[in-house]
């Protein structure tokens, strides 16, 4: 049977997105060689669910619409870069959430509980808001630079947006990149 890689994320409007991408052309002043994500790949991620079989994805979609259904919809503040493991130490560079940030961290816990109940695993990490911006392919000369830039970015500013719903993605995977393809959608309470 096909399988599809997976995953629940929150979308971005048109303006965090355009933000978000300047943010990554700033910090692509380092001279590190880093596999940015593409403008129309930003997204909050949360939960890789990595392959499921066709059949799978209807019963993913209506357990994320019961998971998040009596969720308050809520605003998010998109603020700061920041990078896994931590700054001084770069693999993958984000744009970090301030307020809303909790109520994103709910939205995330509800919906591991209900894949989880599906058979999905968790992480079994606490889960830290984030958009990716890029992965560093390998660490060079110019670390101390990108470094330098993601200090000089902890308060970057990239917008509001409403959360009201969340969508469920294919991910294939493409030489240039992944393509993304919504598999459906969940609205949170109010929305």
């Amino acid at each position: 049977m096909a399988k599809i890689r997976t995953f629940i994320a929150v979308e971005l409007p048109a303006e965090v997105r355009r933000a978000a991408a300047r943010l990554a052309k700033s910090l692509a002043e380092a001279p590190v060689e880093v596999r940015w994500t593409e403008l129309d790949n930003f997204h909050w991620t949360l939960q890789f669910l990595g392959d499921v079989t066709v059949n799978e994805t209807p019963h993913i979609c209506q357990a994320v619409a019961k998971a998040v259904a009596n969720l308050p919809r809520f605003e998010l503040h998109a603020l700061g870069a920041g990078a896994f493991p931590k700054i001084e130490r770069p693999r993958t560079l984000w744009l970090g959430a301030q307020e809303g940030r909790d109520q994103m961290i709910a939205l995330h816990d509800q919906i591991e509980e209900s894949m989880s109940a599906l058979g999905f695993r968790s992480e079994g990490r606490r889960f830290r808001p984030h958009i990716t911006l890029g992965r560093l392919r390998h660490v060079d000369a110019g670390l101390d630079t990108l470094i330098e830039l993601l200090r000089s970015h902890t308060e970057f500013d990239a917008g509001r947006m409403d959360v009201r719903e969340v969508a469920i993605f294919s991910s294939e995977l493409r030489r240039n990149g992944p393509i993304y393809t919504r598999l459906g959608t969940a609205k949170l309470a109010g929305s």
